[in-house]
Parts: structure tokens; sequence; C-alpha cells
């Protein structure tokens, strides 16, 4: 089995918007380059609070190539590329290798629901033998809450065998800590992410790869704490206050839509009202809304480094 490219803390990263709604690609490609000077190791573009769904392949296919000609690096993108039709699949993972993406976060087809096992399969081995190409490395995704098709430890067995030098990892959104652990023990050299930011420490102690969250879009510099704290020294008092301080924060942004709070409080430390901006069908939170996610930040105690 091949060993994962990608490992340590990513961030799910939030897509800026200009207030005509099309995509703002210096303004995020700021925010990339803060991200990545404050502690994330990798960018997961184009995910579920990226709005992906919302983007249109052409767009999706301009944020990738837009990030890079902005000076982003393409080794530390990995874009989400599933999409409902294999065309798209395809043609957006394609660009992303392209873009130098070491790589991709690919959900299921997931409109039809109760789907087999050997359907999925064959789903995924329809982009893996289009694309035919050494460079494709994908990363399941499975968040069964919002996809609707879960991503079975049959057919990650299925995948493994018939594609080992391809599909190397998954990120794990389930919230379900036994099914990350299982995956990681199960497949040894598999990279099982947490889509948790409370998840990772206890992940990183059976076997797990680090994270892939919302969350580090704020927090980016207290999961990197925990992420470098561990492989470094394992577990010490200090990784472990820096793992109850990130799951603060992670506790008081839960509570609400995550692109909407992600962007107020990107807003608020960049003094970028832009940041507010949402693609329907996300609405922007309320003043009341905004102001109580602010109070209980704040109260985690521990401020966002300031932007740039």
């Amino acid at each position: 089995m091949s060993h994962s490219p990608y490992k340590g803390v990513f961030s799910a990263a939030v897509t800026a918007l200009k207030d005509d709604m099309s995509p703002d690609l210096d303004l995020m490609a700021e925010h990339c380059k803060w991200l990545l000077a404050n502690g994330c190791d990798g960018l997961a573009i184009l995910g579920t609070t990226g709005e992906a769904n919302s983007f249109g392949l052409k767009e999706r296919i301009s944020i990738i190539e837009g990030l890079v000609e902005r000076g982003i690096p393409g080794d530390v993108l990995m874009p989400g590329t599933g999409c409902c039709a294999a065309v798209d699949t395809i043609n957006l993972t394609q660009a992303a290798i392209n873009a130098g993406a070491k790589g991709v976060l690919m959900l299921p087809p997931f409109y039809y629901k109760n789907m087999s096992d050997q359907g999925l399969f064959d789903a995924f081995a329809q982009v893996i033998d289009t694309i035919a190409d050494d460079r494709l490395k994908i990363y399941l995704y499975h968040f069964p809450q919002m996809s609707g098709v879960p991503i079975s430890y049959e057919l990650i067995e299925m995948l493994l065998k018939a594609y080992p030098e391809t599909v190397v990892g998954m990120k794990d959104s389930s919230g379900v800590f036994e099914n990350m652990v299982g995956a990681a023990e199960k497949f040894p050299g598999f990279a099982v992410f947490s889509g948790a930011d409370d998840l990772m420490l206890p992940l990183l102690r059976r076997g797990g790869a680090g994270c892939i969250t919302a969350a580090a879009n704020v927090s980016a510099f207290m999961n990197s704490a925990v992420y470098n704290g561990w492989m470094a020294h394992g577990d010490t008092p200090e990784v472990e206050a820096a793992h109850e301080t990130l799951s603060a924060m992670r506790k008081a942004v839960s509570g609400y839509p995550l692109p909407p709070a992600l962007k107020a409080l990107t807003a608020r430390n960049t003094g970028n009202a832009g940041w507010n901006n949402l693609r329907p069908p996300f609405v922007a939170l309320s003043d009341a809304d905004r102001q109580a996610l602010f109070d209980a930040f704040d109260a985690v105690g521990t401020p966002i480094p300031a932007a740039a």
C-alpha cells in the first residue's frame, strides 16, 4: 500500500466571494497564505465548508488554478473533486493534478442512495481508470450525514485491493470515533484524518494521520500545537492543554452553520466585511447570533492571530 503524501493539519478552507457572488480569488489566496503561516500543513479547498456544491465545474477549476496563480503551492492543496457525474469528477480531478495537487478529497456519487459497495466501487474505478495517472492520490470523503452515502470498510478494502497506489486515505466526518479508529487499525498505512478537531488527538493516539477540519480556518495555530506537540513528545500536559483549548474552540463555532460562522469570525479578524458573503442557500448569521458566536469564541481566551 502506498504511503499518504499528506499528513498533519488541513483546513477545510472557506471560499471568499465578491458582492456579486463570484469567487474572490485575491481574498481567498490571502486567507490561504495566512492559514499556511499559522499552522496548516495543507488546504482542503472546495469541500463542504468551502460551499463547493454551490459552484459549477468551471468555477471550481478556476478556483484551483487561480490560487496557484496567486502563489499558493499546488502541492499543499487537497481539492474536493467528488461530483455526482463521473465526467465532472474526472475533469475536476485532472485539473487538480495538473495544478500540482498531491491528493484530492473525493466524495462518492451522492445523489442516489442505498447503492451497493460494488456500485460505488465501479464509480471510483471509472474515475481512476479514465484518468490513468500515477500522480492521482485519492482520499475518500466519508460524511454520511451530508452525502447520505457512507463509505464502508468493505468498499475501502475493495479499493485498496484494486488500487493500492491510488487510494491512500480518508477524511472521516461522521463524528463516530470508532469508525475512524477501525479504519486506521484495519488498514495499516491508510491515512485516516479526523473531520472533528476534538477527535484529532484521540485518533493520533490510535494511528491517525491528522485532521481536516472547518474550525481550522480560525484555530489552525491550536490544531498545529496539538499535532506537532504529539508528534514530537507524545502525551504531555502541554499537548493535553492545547487539545482542551482546541476542543473549546470547536464547540464555540459548532453551534452554528459553519460557513457563515467561520466567515463571520474571519471577517472580524481581517476587518474585511466581504468575508460575510455566502452563496444561497446559506445566509449570514443574524446580529444576535453573530454576537453570541463572538462571545463564545472569545470566552475560550485564546485569540486568533491577527491577519497580515
